[in-house]
């Protein structure tokens, strides 16, 4: 089970009035599923380095959707196990380089479907080899974590860290308080956090470095009010919601940016009513194809779609189920 990660082709038309919007659930499940048959088209292999996040973003989905039995359970997991290195760690497909993220997403699949089991069942001590993949990616001196053993260092990747620890059960095997450290690190002047100490805020950022601090149980150290307005500026006049100052909305900041307000108690410092209409607008109107778009009128893809229903769920939109802003 792999689906194509990049754009898709159906767009919505921008000028549909609020009375018409709703989420288009049958279509969104169709155009997920459609993603593993797409394997003649040039997308599907120029997205190849996304493919296994690809899987973990439409299998999400597919659960908020209320729809988890859409895709082959088993496939699905077999595809999983083909991305598995000797090292413990997953690459994006078979035959890519382990990394960190991947390592993550597989995780969080095999979690989703209640199939951690089978790290044991396909290899002797198989989810304790995962943790140690993940370990040995922590920088003992300064607490972060690199993405492969090239040493790139992100907070993302410390973020996954923690994510994936967390979901084996192994998070001990680690230095948390160090990690928790650098991210402290990372705070600037405005309240938000970046990549690395002294880089620039921004939502993404932000939503690891909280995801990681809820982790690790220490949100205490966040300034919730000056990050809150630092997000809650986030929205503009049409709803949308936008990463940093004096950029374009994009769909998927209604998650990088709401799940931030959730974790901090701040959610209702941004006008919900005027998002939901903004992520609704994102959807697809083609009546063979759904999915959801950056903005409206743009192509639809499935990192936008998941994020997007993901912001609906933290909306409380009707018929989705919760989604953890972690």
């Amino acid at each position: 089970m792999s689906l194509v990660s990049g754009p898709g082709r159906a767009k919505l038309n921008p000028q549909q009035h609020n009375d018409e919007l709703s989420l288009h659930v049958e279509k969104h499940v169709r155009y997920i599923q459609s993603l593993d048959t797409r394997k003649d088209e040039l997308e599907y292999w120029l997205t190849e380095h996304l493919r296994l996040n690809g899987l973990y973003w439409g299998l999400t989905a597919l659960h908020l959707l209320g729809h988890p039995e859409a895709l082959p359970r088993q496939e699905t997991i077999d595809f999983v196990f083909s991305c598995q290195h000797d090292n413990g760690g997953f690459g994006a497909a078979p035959g890519h380089d382990a990394h960190m993220l991947y390592t993550t997403s597989a995780i969080q699949i095999l979690a989703t479907v209640d199939a951690l089991d089978e790290l044991e069942h396909r290899h002797p001590s198989g989810r304790k080899r995962v943790g140690q993949y993940i370990a040995g990616l922590q920088d003992p001196v300064t607490g972060t974590f690199a993405g492969d053993e090239w040493g790139e260092t992100d907070t993302r990747f410390l973020y996954a860290a923690l994510n994936g620890l967390s979901l084996l059960g192994l998070l001990s095997i680690v230095d948390v308080p160090k990690a928790v450290s650098h991210v402290n690190a990372c705070v600037n002047f405005d309240g938000g956090y970046g990549v690395s100490p002294g880089a620039e805020s921004h939502a993404g950022q932000i939503f690891v470095c909280l995801a990681a601090l809820s982790i690790a149980d220490r949100l205490d150290l966040v300034d919730r009010d000056r990050l809150g307005g630092w997000l809650s500026e986030r929205q503009l006049e049409n709803g949308g919601l936008n990463g940093r100052p004096e950029k374009l909305e994009d769909v998927c900041y209604s998650w990088w940016v709401l799940s931030s307000l959730a974790m901090i108690g701040r959610s209702h410092w941004i006008d919900g009513i005027k998002l939901t209409d903004f992520i609704l607008r994102c959807q697809a109107q083609d009546p063979e194809l759904g999915g959801l778009a950056d903005r409206p009128g743009d192509m639809v893809d499935v990192f936008h779609t998941v994020f997007g229903i993901a912001g609906l769920s933290l909306l409380k939109y009707s018929g989705l189920e919760d989604v953890d802003p972690v």
